[in-house]
């Protein structure tokens, strides 16, 4: 798929999930019961042990299924092993040119960290798929409406801090999708699964706002 087919794609359910864990065996396991509850697409953070054979792992074994990215790519080098082992996207907490150049030259999309609309604006001029606005924990829905006022052009993943309870929230502020970390991965398959299709449907009803244009 081109860049554009997969961003399409890794955002559609207006939620993609964070698996970050302290061994290989538990991010795969948890991985599994989040795509077993219908999450599409998900981002293992190379925080991870042994995260890059978690992504060729998952990968080989779900197949155009799902999605899997890497998270917390940091650097030219990292970016282009996480693609080596099959990452579809590249999300970063930080702004890295090189990153999104890497990504970018194998057709990966990548997903650079954001806080202000400075780091947006650079963000958009370097070509970046998405912007994951990070930690969204510092910020507020009404926030990203008026920032998405003046840069509507900006497709903002609030991340970090977000809960069930403020991700449609978010999508009706203006933001095309939200990662989601143990607040969406804890617990057994059976809680995880009713988790999933609850939210997946209340953000499906969430209804983004439409900036207004500004009279001249």
């Amino acid at each position: 798929m081109y860049r554009w087919e997969i961003t399409r794609v890794a955002l559609e359910q207006r939620v993609f999930a964070i698996v970050r864990s302290d061994s290989y065996e538990h991010a795969t396991a948890s991985a599994d019961i989040l795509l077993g509850a219908g999450i599409t697409s998900l981002e293992i953070s190379l925080t991870t042990p042994f995260a890059l054979e978690a992504i060729s792992t998952l990968r080989r074994e779900t197949g155009d299924d799902s999605v899997i990215g890497a998270g917390t790519v940091l650097d030219a080098t990292t970016a282009s092993m996480a693609v080596d082992a099959g990452a579809r996207f590249l999300v970063s907490p930080s702004l890295d040119a090189e990153v999104i150049r890497t990504g970018h030259r194998y057709g990966i999309p990548v997903f650079p960290g954001v806080a202000t609309p400075t780091e947006m604006v650079r963000a958009l001029e370097l070509g970046a798929d998405a912007l994951k606005l990070f930690p969204a924990s510092g910020q507020h829905p009404g926030w990203l409406k008026d920032v998405r006022a003046a840069l509507p052009q900006a497709a903002l993943l609030p991340t970090g801090g977000v809960t069930l309870d403020t991700a449609p929230e978010w999508i009706a502020a203006g933001a095309v999708a939200v990662g989601m970390g143990s607040a969406l991965a804890e617990g057994d398959r059976e809680t995880v699964s009713k988790r999933v299709t609850e939210l997946l449907q209340r953000l499906e009803d969430a209804v983004p706002v439409t900036p207004r244009r500004r009279r001249r």
